[in-house]
């Protein structure tokens, strides 16, 4: 049928780089977080008693969560031991979704983030799992490029 648009078909969620302070950190399993909030304050105005009007409030961004196998490379590790120090160490960094051919399709940056949590693998004699680690980034935004 003439003048029908081709279908597009969705990005996978599989495929994407995680980049802190300038350095590729590769074998992610899994980044969750990428979002925003706004707070909603009400307000009642004096000549309007049966509506509420709703301004936009405070923005909150959640922790991104970064998950992989445990390694030998212990960077996360450091930069988290910085915050238990006392000194967390704020740094900028990138999570780039990348499509089938690993061509960059989508980029978000989040800005001035340090590690709030990190966790280490459950580990079970019984299992054969792979051992894996959790990093929590507190940050004060994202911005998708």
């Amino acid at each position: 049928m003439p003048g029908t648009p081709t279908p597009v078909d969705p990005y996978g969620a599989f495929n994407f780089l995680v980049e802190i302070d300038g350095v590729t950190k590769a074998g992610f399993a899994e980044c969750r977080g990428l979002s925003g909030e706004a707070s909603v304050i009400e307000y009642r105005e004096g000549g309007d008693a049966n509506t509420v009007r709703k301004l936009p409030g405070l923005i909150r961004y959640p922790s991104i969560t970064l998950v992989r196998g445990l390694t030998q490379d212990k960077n996360l590790w450091n930069w988290w031991t910085q915050t238990v120090n006392g000194q967390p160490a704020r740094t900028n960094g990138t999570i780039t979704l990348l499509d089938r051919a690993r061509n960059a399709v989508a980029q978000w940056s989040f800005r001035n983030g340090w590690p709030s949590k990190w966790e280490g693998p459950p580990l079970n004699a019984k299992g054969n799992d792979i051992a894996i680690e959790t990093l929590e980034i507190t940050h004060e935004g994202i911005d998708w490029k």
